[in-house]
């Protein structure tokens, strides 16, 4: 049983990401408590546009974000890179570097403070492999980003 952290958007992601699909049910039955939103995916690529696209293309279709809203879109933008800064130590640069990522994602959205007026924020969560494009030459990685809405 995990302990649940009412106000940890970025903890709640991580978990969510790390997570295999059969033991998700506990953190999203406590996300849909706090009327939070969510969504999970994978990417794999040597292409920092393919993993925001692919992350940004999700967070869209489950209706974490408004892709009509500049504010929303920005919000996200920025934490996934940040997230991405986590899983490149700092130079988010794949291709040219011959680095190649495979990647589970978590995208949460809420309000993590007491006061409402704090508004909204949402957390981007990537676990997974980068390394070589040679199977067998990556290494474990994460990063998280969050950002306010």
């Amino acid at each position: 049983m995990l302990k649940q952290a009412k106000g940890r958007i970025g903890r709640n992601a991580v978990l969510l990401a790390l997570l295999e699909e059969e033991e998700e049910a506990e953190i999203t039955a406590h996300l849909e408590s706090l009327q939070w939103r969510y969504c999970k995916g994978k990417v794999g690529s040597m292409e920092l546009q393919k993993i925001v696209a692919s992350i940004e293309t999700a967070a869209k279709r489950n209706d974490v974000v408004n892709g009509e809203l500049y504010r929303e879109m920005h919000a996200l933008y920025h934490a996934v890179i940040e997230a991405m800064q986590g899983v490149t130590r700092g130079q988010v640069d794949l291709g040219d570097l011959m680095r190649t990522v495979g990647l589970r994602f978590a995208v949460v959205r809420g309000k993590p403070y007491e006061n409402s007026e704090e508004g909204e924020w949402i957390a981007v969560a990537l676990y997974g492999t980068i390394g070589a494009p040679i199977r067998g030459l990556e290494h474990e990685t994460i990063g998280l980003g969050i950002n306010h809405i």
